[in-house]
């Protein structure tokens, strides 16, 4: 059996390492876990191995806000302190603090 330990966690803040977008996690899966479509849109030359942690985001980039769905290897931490503006942060975040966002409700 693989196990898979996630870097990062639900309400922390993150930005990718090749495009220019950040987001809040809301959701960690610990190995890939979408459609073979999706990942076969992917570049070749691009594609994330599957074995290892991918992140649901709330994103945003200059232009629009999103969901993303990102391996931890194109992940970085964002330790700028600023808060993200996603309009879904509030249906499952509390406010901005400590540079992250807690769960507004608990999980089982």
């Amino acid at each position: 059996m693989h196990t898979t330990h996630a870097k990062y966690h639900i309400g922390q803040i993150v930005r990718h390492r090749k495009h220019p977008f950040r987001g809040v996690v809301f959701d960690v899966d610990a190995m890939f876990s979408n459609t073979q479509e999706w990942y076969d849109a992917i570049p070749e030359d691009s594609r994330p191995a599957k074995n290892q942690p991918f992140y649901h985001l709330l994103a945003e980039n200059d232009n629009s806000y999103y969901v993303a769905y990102v391996s931890e290897q194109n992940l970085v931490a964002d330790y700028s302190g600023e808060p993200v503006d996603h309009p879904d942060l509030g249906d499952l975040f509390g406010d901005f603090e400590d540079g992250r966002y807690p769960l507004q409700f608990q999980l089982n």
